[in-house]
């Protein structure tokens, strides 16, 4: 039953709504992507004149460090911006990551294996470039829920990939997922974020030592995407160089890349650069299947000399400068990077607490059996509607967000929240709105 047809007297004017989404011509809200969500409320934002409560695009709420668009301002007049950067990273920045990896998550890696990307998007398409190549016809593995834009990068490239839904697959249990999948020997890589996106489920150091175990039998690599690197706030990591670490598949393997954004931690999304990690073996290894794609054996040659010299010869070279001010200060304890984005615990909180006071429902609401973090993002559902049913409601009453079954869930009766962009200011918006859902929508 589509609720939609008949609703009318909406916080927004239906007929705006109902017209805007005609035109975008989306056979399924389910199935838009992040990016043709935010373009279709931008025009219904435009055309109403009223301001939604934006929970589709996962962006942070909070402004970019001084101390980064400080060093990058410092680095454009001493001319930077006339030369091209080196390819790897420039030293400075190189040697940050590395300390970084060792006051935040107590591993080890050399300065060399350490490379900026254009985000970790980038880092993303250059991993799955050379790993997916170190055997014929690699495909990736995802442990789902996670980031469409990672299989959409796969589809554009040619490559396959397969995932699983996780959420009944935790502890002991991730093993026979694993071993079923991975023992196809379809797979050169395996890919999670760690706290999930957009469950912001966080895997123990239990289930990463069994990713590691199967991963490690059947030579695959694992890509740990931490995009919300030290953000699960039930344990203080943001003292560098003292336990708790944020938990790291590197303590397991030597086969793995961490890709570490700089968007979500230091709200640096606009300057498009991320971290990515290569273990020192993985760097160091030879796979003779990598020659004839980017005329070298070596994993580590092969990422910089073919992979990230053919996608954009290198990252914007004031954006080094900055995110490398940022690491030296957080690894020097002089920014308290993970206080700052805490606000985001604290807002998830309420964000819930006004969900589920108005019928819906936390989706994914358990962490292996103890009460979910509060974070970036969270996951509802309203009773007796599907998740491209809700979403479109949704809109009507002056909220968007994206379909879980955009994100490899098996729950697709719910959608993703994400707190970043909603101030504190419109908390009372979204309360009046969902109860005015609520009581449209009673049961």
């Amino acid at each position: 039953m589509n609720h939609s047809h008949a609703l009318t007297n909406t916080p927004i004017n239906s007929h705006i709504v109902t017209e805007q989404l005609n035109q975008a011509n989306l056979t399924a809200l389910s199935g838009a992507s992040i990016r043709e969500l935010v373009s279709l409320v931008n025009k219904i934002e435009q055309q109403s004149g009223q301001h939604y409560i934006r929970m589709e695009m996962g962006v942070p709420g909070l402004p970019a460090p001084m101390i980064g668009i400080e060093a990058e301002m410092e680095a454009l007049k001493q001319g930077v911006a006339s030369k091209y950067p080196m390819i790897e990273g420039i030293p400075s920045l190189k040697k940050e990551m590395s300390r970084f990896c060792s006051q935040f998550l107590d591993i080890q890696v050399e300065e060399a294996t350490c490379f900026p990307t254009v985000g970790s998007a980038q880092g993303a398409l250059a991993t799955f470039l050379v790993a997916n190549r170190i055997r014929n016809e690699g495909g990736t593995l995802f442990i789902d829920p996670g980031f469409p834009n990672q299989k959409r990068q796969l589809d554009m490239i040619g490559q396959s990939w397969g995932s699983f839904d996780v959420y009944n697959h935790r502890g002991s249990k991730l093993k026979q997922a694993l071993e079923l999948h991975l023992s196809t020997g379809k797979y050169t890589t395996l890919l999670y974020s760690n706290p999930n996106n957009p469950a912001w489920i966080c895997f123990n150091d239990e289930e990463l030592a069994i990713i590691a175990d199967v991963a490690d039998r059947y030579d695959v690599i694992v890509i740990e995407d931490l995009a919300y690197f030290g953000m699960d706030y039930r344990d203080d990591y943001s003292i560098p160089g003292e336990a708790p670490y944020q938990p790291t598949i590197a303590k397991y393997t030597d086969n793995y890349v961490l890709l570490i954004s700089s968007s979500k931690v230091f709200s640096y999304a606009g300057q498009r650069i991320g971290s990515m990690i290569i273990s020192n073996m993985l760097y160091h290894r030879v796979f003779p299947n990598l020659k004839k794609y980017f005329g070298h054996t070596q994993y580590g040659k092969a990422i910089t000399f073919g992979a990230l010299h053919g996608l954009s010869s290198g990252v914007t070279h004031s954006t080094q400068y900055g995110l490398a001010a940022m690491l030296k200060a957080a690894n020097d304890g002089t920014l308290p990077f993970l206080n700052l984005t805490q606000v985001y615990e604290k807002r998830a909180a309420v964000m819930k607490a006004l969900f589920t006071h108005n019928g819906f429902e936390i989706v994914y609401a358990e962490d292996n059996g103890k009460p979910l973090s509060d974070g970036f993002y969270f996951t509802v559902s309203y009773p007796d509607m599907d998740g491209d049913e809700l979403l479109k409601n949704l809109l009507y009453f002056g909220i968007s967000a994206i379909s879980l079954a955009n994100t490899g869930s098996e729950r697709i009766e719910g959608v993703r929240a994400c707190v970043s962009q909603v101030q504190d200011n419109q908390l009372s918006i979204l309360e009046e709105r969902l109860n005015a859902f609520s009581q449209r929508f009673v049961r």
